[in-house]
């Protein structure tokens, strides 16, 4: 199989230099050239065949949410991973609104990161478990995004309406997606098999116009389904 063409993206030298050294070692990874801005995302994401970016959220200039959305709007390539510090914030929304696949905490574990990379490349949506708790209980304050994207705002309005046509088991496994477990936590804690737990997030994903899992995530909290 071909290697993931991994960049980074990050304004700190240091922590960008950490992160490259980590992937190098992977034999199932190439490392490709990084950049220290959002325009310089931007940039290496036209001119080269970068799969997973791994995406530092606030930096100067073009910031990370701003360098996602214009990247995700030219296509299904790279998919983007936002890396952020502990204290996540309504950024985090902001980036997953615009197309992130996922975001990590910058203090992960090299385990992490690296499954993350290949979760993300086999198509699917992952989130940090303890970024989570964080991202709610921003929105339980009430700090909404600095300035709320026109397709969050789209995607959240079409939830609201959309939120009718679910199966009362459906909902069920939403409220859980959006809690941050997963389709075997889902499926022990219903009493279902983990297949069905599927079929219930494919459904949904149809249902809700959501692209993944992390939008999911975003849309349940945003209409107010977990508390």
């Amino acid at each position: 199989m071909s290697p993931i063409n991994v960049a980074v993206v990050d304004d700190q030298p240091l922590v960008a230099s950490a992160f490259e050294t980590l992937l190098a070692d992977e034999s199932d990874i190439r490392v490709m050239p990084g950049g220290r801005s959002g325009r310089d995302a931007v940039q290496l994401c036209r001119s080269q065949p970068v799969d997973i970016l791994l995406l530092d959220i606030r930096m100067p200039g073009m910031d990370g949410v701003a360098a996602t959305r214009e990247i995700t709007r030219s296509g299904s390539r790279p998919r983007v991973i936002v890396l952020t510090t502990f204290n996540v914030d309504s950024y985090v929304v902001e980036a997953v609104a615009a197309g992130a696949s996922g975001f990590l905490l910058k203090d992960c574990e090299p385990a992490e990161l690296l499954a993350a990379i290949r979760a993300v490349h086999a198509g699917k949506a992952v989130i940090a478990p303890t970024a989570t708790t964080h991202l709610f209980d921003a929105y339980r304050r009430g700090r909404a995004p600095r300035e709320a994207p026109p397709a969050a705002e789209s995607r959240s309005s079409e939830a609201h309406r959309s939120l009718a046509q679910l199966s009362p088991r459906e909902l069920d496994v939403l409220g859980l997606i959006a809690t941050g477990r997963t389709n075997g936590e889902i499926a022990g804690q219903l009493g279902i098999a983990e297949t069905t737990v599927k079929t219930h997030v494919r459904s949904l994903l149809g249902k809700l116009s959501c692209r993944d899992r992390v939008a999911l995530v975003v849309l349940a909290h945003a209409v107010g389904l977990v508390r």
